[in-house]
């Protein structure tokens, strides 16, 4: 069973309280580096260990006067460890050690939430997709009747499409599970490089193998394009179950609750409010992506141009990504299918969804690809007329067989078997075996 995450989890990972937790293990695992090479006496390291700790508030303060956050925690933290120990706290660091480093941890076990959601989601999709495998619909191009699909196979293909989305999301998980402690240009003047990969091992990440001050920002920017391309597909299929709502489609509606209302003026209405919402959301994270890619040009070996609007819209896609995951997945478990409706608008085209296969028949037959065509085209023109005209007797089969040329070619047994839906679903099962449902 998977597990499912609240909110409150993924908000949690971006609080002030947090970021100076991983700040606060990044130090100390910085100066249990340095004792075991010598460089910090073991006595004060145990005194470090002992006594280190922070306060949010306190820091706040610090900061109302410093003007610089890393500066007040470390004043703050230096305040509890006392002297002498407290001198080797933040040796031969800069901020951005601290800084990215922790940034790292917080992507990565945010990650870890998307990946959880994804999984959910696509359990409930399998439900969906397995239990509506060959319950028949038309199937649209341009908005308009094609060819007959199942509403199996469209959930299907949203079960493959956020498989798609998980795999993105662990790319870029691993992607951006990149420490750094090379110090304030990247060169490890002041901290040897076995110490940044024996702090970043312990947190579970991997040294950059070069740095600026700073880790590189089209790395930050990949997990935030990833962010905003799984939202997109998010809003593919809010704006698929919106559709299929519509009053003159009804195929699938989203669950209406009891004391539910749709419209403060009109109490008929039972609107798609969950799918818009999702639509609307992607937006934001698409323009968030766009700020990350703005992020990438910095100033030579660093300016603080990014810090600012990373601050914003890294806690923000993440806890808005974790919340739409999770309400297309209530939407999807949710969702009311009208199979009745699929039927009636299935048969709303009067068969004309056949035309393919009774144009690829006659080619088989001999004839060429433009005569086979205009062939099918006409009988499948005087379909509409006879359908616009009220006469939806004259379905396309009937026009068929009332054609002296078809005749010719195709017998009524040939055509009954041609104009069936089994002969289009006849792929659906190795479909569903290749994605493993």
């Amino acid at each position: 069973m998977i597990q499912r995450y609240s909110r409150a989890e993924m908000r949690e990972i971006w609080t002030e309280q947090r970021k100076l937790e991983i700040w606060l293990q990044i130090e100390l695992l910085a100066s249990e580096a340095l004792c075991a090479r010598g460089t910090v006496p073991k006595k004060d390291f145990q005194q470090m260990k002992a006594k280190a700790a922070f306060s949010v508030d306190r820091c706040k303060e610090l900061e109302r006067v410093l003007n610089h956050d890393v500066i007040a925690f470390t004043t703050n933290v230096s305040e509890n460890i006392g002297a002498p120990a407290s001198r080797w706290l933040h040796f031969g660091l800069t901020s951005s050690d601290i800084t990215d480093t922790a940034f790292a941890v917080q992507m990565v076990q945010s990650a870890d939430i998307l990946i959880q959601d994804l999984k959910a989601l696509r359990e409930v999709i399998s439900v969906k997709a397995k239990k509506f495998q060959f319950t028949p619909m038309i199937g649209r191009s341009h908005g308009i009747h094609a060819e007959p699909t199942t509403f199996g196979l469209k959930m299907a293909l949203m079960y493959d499409e956020f498989g798609r989305a998980l795999r993105r999301i662990e790319s870029a998980k691993e992607a951006v599970a990149i420490g750094k402690l090379s110090g304030a240009v990247g060169t490890s003047a002041h901290l040897s490089p076995q110490v940044e990969a024996f702090v970043c091992k312990r947190l579970g990440l991997r040294p950059a193998p070069i740095a600026t001050q700073v880790i590189q920002r089209d790395l930050h920017a990949e997990f935030m394009t990833t962010l905003a391309l799984v939202a997109a597909s998010i809003e593919r299929w809010a704006t698929e179950f919106r559709h299929l709502q519509r009053t003159e489609v009804l195929e699938a509606e989203e669950f209406f609750a009891k004391g539910q209302k749709g419209s403060s003026a009109m109490p008929h209405k039972r609107n798609p409010i969950t799918g818009e919402r999702l639509t609307g959301l992607a937006r934001v994270l698409r323009g968030n992506a766009v700020a990350a890619l703005e992020n990438v040009a910095l100033w030579h070996e660093r300016d603080i141009s990014h810090s600012s609007v990373e601050r914003i819209i890294f806690p923000d896609s993440c806890t808005l990504l974790d919340y739409m995951l999770v309400t297309l997945m209530k939407l999807t478990e949710g969702l009311i299918v009208y199979p009745e409706n699929m039927e009636r608008n299935l048969a709303l085209s009067l068969g004309m969804w056949n035309s393919q296969t009774v144009l690829l028949a006659l080619i088989k037959k001999g004839l060429t690809r433009e005569d086979a065509y205009d062939l099918v085209q006409r009988n499948a023109m005087k379909t509409w007329q006879a359908k616009h005209a009220g006469d939806s007797a004259a379905d396309f089969k009937t026009q068929l067989l009332g054609d002296p040329e078809v005749a010719k070619h195709l017998s009524k047994a040939e055509l009954d078997k041609l104009c069936s839906l089994d002969f289009h679903f006849r792929q659906v099962k190795p479909r569903y075996k290749v994605l493993g449902l």
